[in-house]
Parts: C-alpha cells; structure tokens; sequence
C-alpha cells in the first residue's frame, strides 16, 4: 500500500514537471511570435520610409539597397537564429540610412520623414520591450530544463535548450559620440 502512495506520487510528480516544461516551451515561443510581430512592424514600415528619404538623397543609392537587402533578408528568414541575424543586419542598415537623414535639414523637417521616424522610434522600443521579454522567457526555461530534476525529465521527454536574443559585437561598443 505504502509503494503504491510513493507510486502514486511519483506519477504525479512527473505529470507536474512535464506540464511546467510545456508551459514554459510554450511561453518561449509565444515570447518569440511577439518578437516577429514588432520586427515584422518594423520591416513594414521602411518602404514608407526609404521612399520618403529618396526623395532628398536620390544619389545615396547604396544606403537605400543595402537597407533593401537587410529587409528581404529578415523577411526570408525562417529560422529563430536566422531572423536574429537578419534583425541586427536590418537595424545596422536602418542606423545607416538615419545617419544620411542627418546630411539633409529639409528632409529632417518634413513631416511624412517625422512621422515615419517617431513610428520607427516607437516600433525600435517595442522590440527591445519584446527581445527583454523572450530573453526572460528563455532563461525561465533553459533553468528549468537545465537544474535538478528537471534536466532528467527535460532529456528524457526531448526538451532542449533555447537560443538567446543577444545583439552582435560591434553594436557592443561604446557610441562615440562628436561634438
């Protein structure tokens, strides 16, 4: 009678520790669908936004193909890892584009350009809202799959660990700023 009680605890136990991996699993990838709905605002607002700048800076054609290229490649991009890669790419690219927006004054006062940066601002802020939450999510997981006891039944049940967010090296670096 005794084994049966311990039995029947164990089984419970299981149970209890599966559904918290799925929950969790399950989190991650909610965090993660957050993240694309952001960069995927993100991505659809630069048409808007290149079109705008051309009409100032028509001679600056590389900044407007290479923020082009970093738009289809995150848009193709089908993995977790791939669309990280392609968000840092697209944001560098975006960096570039601004910075060429400083050369010209008249564009800086047009009114489409301002609103579509005050959108573009906003969208940036949500995602760094969105990638703070997934790498939050992804670290609740990635402890409860990795500590004790649930790394016997994370690999007994095929759990494995999630990839952080993380922003690339050069974006590491202070910003210098000139005056």
């Amino acid at each position: 009678m005794v084994y049966l009680i311990i039995l029947g605890i164990l089984v419970l136990y299981v149970i209890f520790v599966y559904n918290k991996l799925i929950v969790l699993r399950n989190r991650v990838k909610n965090a993660w669908a957050q993240v694309l709905v952001q960069l995927k605002r993100r991505a659809d607002l630069i048409p808007n936004l290149i079109e705008t700048v051309k009409g100032y800076a028509a001679h600056e054609k590389t900044v407007f193909e290479n923020v082009t290229k970093a738009r289809t490649q995150f848009l193709s991009a089908t993995t977790p890892t791939e669309q990280m890669e392609a968000s840092n790419a697209l944001t560098g690219a975006l960096r570039t584009l601004f910075a060429v927006a400083e050369n010209y004054p008249q564009l800086k006062a047009n009114e489409n350009f301002l609103k579509l940066q005050e959108d573009l601002t906003d969208t940036e802020n949500k995602i760094a809202f969105s990638r703070e939450f997934y790498n939050d999510t992804v670290l609740k997981y990635n402890n409860a799959i990795q500590t004790f006891p649930g790394n016997i039944f994370a690999s007994m049940f095929g759990f494995h660990p999630e990839k952080m967010f993380e922003i690339p090296e050069e974006d590491k670096e202070p910003v210098k700023v000139q005056f």
